[in-house]
């Protein structure tokens, strides 16, 4: 099963900053590099004197550097920064035909090798050579015995089980990869400045006394990724990214919990939007969330649907893009949707799908899923995956498959994890863009043909999770939470709450009649075996002739029996800067 969040994201001028997160040293050669290198041809020399010599090392250190401010209800909750250092440590024994790595099929173990697998350890902040040595050397002995006892239960294994249907290799060669990148800090962030700015942007939810959760959180983040391995690679490359979501939430009289999100992703703090902006995105959400309290809940349905450009983005991440990734075709427990599917149409003529982690930006907008090298230390490489409904190939990590033997630069982990093949940028295009209104017009066509009284407008979800594996139904459920019921007879839109969008991905690939001719971006996290990896979803509308909808769960809890405390028993002290922004508060009806 796979579960993230995805959020849309958005770019426009803004702020002016000024002081700065971190910023390590800058030096013609990274110590840390050279550290790394040397230990890992140490060690590959040491254990090559085992009686089960390694024929591949591999270190992977992730060094991230952040800043989080939160407020709530104007006030401020957190202001943390935080650096640290993960190693994450490969030894593969064996032979790239069969090593440790193998999938072990019907095994309690099979979990603890291969997919999602952990080899990490933290390491001095320090460019001290013993200190990281001693770290490296631990924790790659610790590795080294693992997979040789990992190796000998693969083949024991692979003795008593059937031939695997997937007879590829465990390993694919691809050329090794050497860059540099001087070290440099995160952009300039005035921490005094956003925790001020946070506090006023908060303070809006405090006009409705029936949210009950608020929270105003921007993370500045900064990377810098490394990577050596025994075949040559010597890489060093590092990436900044920031993120500004806002939250309210309601609960029901039923007890349902109703959340309401805005995030913003951007590559500098210099792109996020202006104050202003942010304020009415603030005041939207209360009025949207005072509007979802007191609207009807849902009753299962089968119908035609409309989804937004960013819903229609979410929408493909669950219910496409898992089932297109590499190891998903090779393991004995996934029900490998399109493993032999190749030349065949999958999605309407007019549909293609890419994903490209090349690019940082689309039409001006910042994407979260760009990267140089993945985490095994491959070029990322735009790979599509559909052309015109036909299927043409898969994203790929160093794991081969049938008929796909090389790395196309899709082997991504979470620090502190094992890379398997995982989204990046994914692209939906058509070729027959239609304007909105042609979209509604034939939605509307549709559920008067169907003899329903109404169809769903999903206008933001805010993610989901689907499964793929042989074990259990092939389902998605991607989670709404703005949702319309649109009516036939002309009536006007309705607001609808409690909607869970669920079913299974051939029937419903099926049922895409048409797109729309304005993509839009979702920037967010994508959680699956290998940990959390930054992805976006670039999409158009969709209009669908039949999506299933049900119920979603929700708390058997009342709301709080005691009233939220008044705002004018505890008057809001003035913070710099913040006389204007308190005088609208009051002329808003505060």
């Amino acid at each position: 099963m796979q579960n993230k969040m995805i959020f849309p994201g958005s770019v426009v001028a803004g702020l002016s900053l000024g002081l700065c997160l971190f910023a390590p040293p800058v030096s013609a050669q990274d110590p840390l590099l050279s550290i790394l290198s040397k230990e890992l041809n140490r060690e590959f020399a040491e254990l090559g004197k085992q009686e089960v010599p390694p024929y591949y090392l591999a270190y992977r250190v992730d060094d991230m550097a952040s800043v989080v401010i939160e407020a709530s209800f104007g006030d401020l909750m957190a202001s943390d920064s935080d650096r640290r250092r993960i190693l994450t440590v490969q030894v593969r024994v064996g032979s790239p035909a069969l090593d440790n790595t193998h999938e072990i099929r019907w095994g309690i173990d099979y979990l603890n090798i291969g997919l999602g697998s952990s080899r990490w350890a933290p390491l001095p902040l320090d460019d001290k050579p013993e200190a990281l040595a001693q770290a490296i050397w631990q924790r790659t002995d610790q590795e080294y015995r693992e997979a040789v006892e990992n190796l000998a239960k693969v083949r024991a294994n692979v003795a008593v089980n059937v031939e695997a249907e997937d007879r590829s290799p465990d390993f694919s060669p691809v050329p090794a990869e050497t860059l540099e990148q001087a070290p440099a800090g995160p952009p300039p962030l005035d921490r005094a400045e956003w925790e001020g700015r946070l506090r006023r942007i908060s303070r809006p939810f405090l006009d409705d006394p029936d949210i009950n959760r608020s929270a105003a959180r921007l993370r500045l983040s900064s990377v810098r990724k490394y990577f050596v391995s025994t075949e040559g690679a010597r890489l060093a490359h590092q990436r900044t990214t920031v993120h500004l979501d806002l939250l309210g939430e309601v609960k029901a009289e039923d007890g349902m919990v109703l959340p309401l999100y805005k995030s913003y992703f951007a590559l500098s703090p210099l792109e996020l939007p202006s104050e202003d902006r942010l304020l009415a995105d603030v005041r939207e959400l209360v009025r949207k969330l005072a509007a979802i309290k007191r609207a009807p809940i849902v009753e299962a349905y089968a119908g035609p649907a409309l989804l937004t450009a960013g819903s229609a983005g979410v929408f493909f991440h669950e219910i496409f893009g898992h089932r297109v990734e590499g190891e998903r075709q090779k393991s004995e427990y996934d029900a490998q949707t399109f493993k032999k599917k190749m030349g065949q149409p999958v999605l309407p003529r007019e549909l293609s799908v890419a994903f490209d982690p090349t690019i940082d930006r689309y039409r001006g907008l910042a994407l979260n899923g760009g990267y140089l090298f993945d985490d095994q230390g491959v070029r990322g490489r735009r790979v599509e995956v559909v052309r015109n409904g036909i299927l043409s190939g898969f994203l790929m990590s160093r794991a081969p498959i049938d008929k796909f033997p090389a790395s196309n630069g899709h082997g991504r982990a979470q620090a502190g994890l094992q890379p398997v093949a995982r989204q990046s940028n994914l692209m939906v295009e058509t070729s027959k863009p239609l304007p909105m209104s042609e979209l509604r017009r034939r939605f509307l066509a549709e559920v008067r043909r169907q003899g329903k009284e109404y169809g769903y407008l999903f206008a933001d979800v805010t993610g989901g999770f689907t499964m793929t594996g042989r074990f259990m139904p092939n389902a998605f459920n991607v989670t709404p939470t703005e949702v319309y019921r649109i009516y036939a007879d002309g009536r006007p839109d309705e607001l609808v709450r409690g909607v869970d969008l669920v079913g299974t991905p051939l029937s419903v690939f099926a049922q895409i009649a048409a797109a729309g001719d304005r993509p839009e971006v979702f920037n967010g996290t994508c959680g699956a075996e290998s940990g959390g990896v930054p992805v976006s979803a670039v999409s158009p509308a969709l209009f669908v002739r039949q999506i299933e909808i049900q119920r979603k769960d929700k708390s058997q809890a009342r709301p709080p029996l005691l009233p939220r405390p008044s705002v004018d028993l505890f008057p809001v002290p003035f913070h710099a800067g913040e006389e204007e922004t308190r005088s609208r508060g009051k002329e808003a009806g505060r």
